[in-house]
């Protein structure tokens, strides 16, 4: 039985689906290491689903967070899947397959905020990324931005350089002795997402009024909006009332965070209309496989087979 094996592989995880016939398997992998070789990731993780489903899916679907241009090679990673059931591979950036996911074939844009961040815009014709370009060029609002703002005025608070904040306590409950954190975090293999996991901390204190918290989720809420009133700007569907606006992944779970968000879209002027999510990554791996030839998307997606 054949069938099509989806994966949106992020930095937090890797979810899985493999569907044929009326059999259906999903699973959540450790997530994608941007600092490492992504095709050889993507390829394991295949192998994964399909010994633990036991389907052998012939399509291989992808969305991939931190793809580049030199990685977009569907052939490379057909040929690492040689001895497997794939014969046909679609890989494509995972902000491609987190706005299909959210908004299917419609204008407008997703902005897709994990570990990282990208904003993908889609018009009549023209597609525009903005930002996702890592926690050291960019990922404006991200989780890492986010807590990494969170660590940077903790350590601020304890010099004595900024105001007290009770994010101290979060931080506190990981590393006990402030002035050895951060060698203890540069010691963590998965450093990356060891910051990013205090984003959740600044959500609930802000939530429960500490200021330096609202400061930096009211900070964040600016950068995403911004990225997405950029994108729809560049795709030329800024004041075009049937463009969509759809945010997703774990920054947005904080309520305070999506309020400020949907403000500043407000105060810039934008007209597109924000809605929530119809899907989510894996349906939008699952669909690159029945895009038109047409689509604006066609050129984002590299296929083999």
């Amino acid at each position: 039985m054949s069938g099509i094996l989806a994966i949106d592989a992020g930095q937090t995880s890797m979810k899985v689906r493999l569907t044929a016939g009326g059999s259906l398997f999903e699973e959540d992998l450790p997530g994608i290491r941007t600092s490492e070789p992504l095709l050889p990731q993507v390829a394991d993780v295949a192998r994964t689903a399909l010994a633990l489903s036991g389907i052998d899916a012939d399509v291989l679907s992808a969305g991939v967070s931190g793809l580049t241009e030199r990685d977009a090679d569907a052939h490379a990673l057909a040929l690492l899947l040689d001895d497997t059931p794939i014969r046909r591979v679609l890989l494509a950036h995972d902000s491609t397959t987190a706005f299909l996911g959210a908004l299917g074939d419609s204008r407008g844009a997703v902005v897709a905020a994990g570990t990282g961040v990208v904003t993908l815009a889609v018009g009549r014709t023209e597609v525009a990324r903005v930002d996702g370009w890592g926690h050291t060029m960019g990922d404006a609002g991200s989780g890492f931005w986010i807590g990494r703002e969170v660590l940077g005025a903790v350590m601020r608070a304890y010099d004595g350089r900024g105001p007290h904040t009770s994010l101290s306590e979060a931080v506190l409950a990981v590393w006990p002795t402030l002035p050895d954190a951060y060698i203890a975090l540069q010691a963590e293999r998965d450093w990356v997402r060891r910051v990013a996991s205090f984003a959740r901390a600044a959500g609930e204190h802000a939530e429960a009024g500490d200021a330096v918290a609202g400061s930096i989720i009211e900070r964040a809420a600016h950068e995403l909006a911004l990225s997405v009133v950029t994108g729809l700007r560049r795709v030329e569907v800024d004041d075009d009332t049937t463009a969509r606006v759809c945010a997703v992944g774990g920054v947005f779970r904080s309520p305070l965070l999506r309020a400020a968000f949907a403000s500043e879209l407000l105060r810039s002027g934008v007209e597109a209309t924000l809605e929530p999510s119809h899907g989510d990554g894996v349906d939008g791996a699952q669909t690159l496989a029945s895009l038109s030839a047409g689509h604006p998307f066609a050129r984002q997606i590299a296929t083999s087979g």
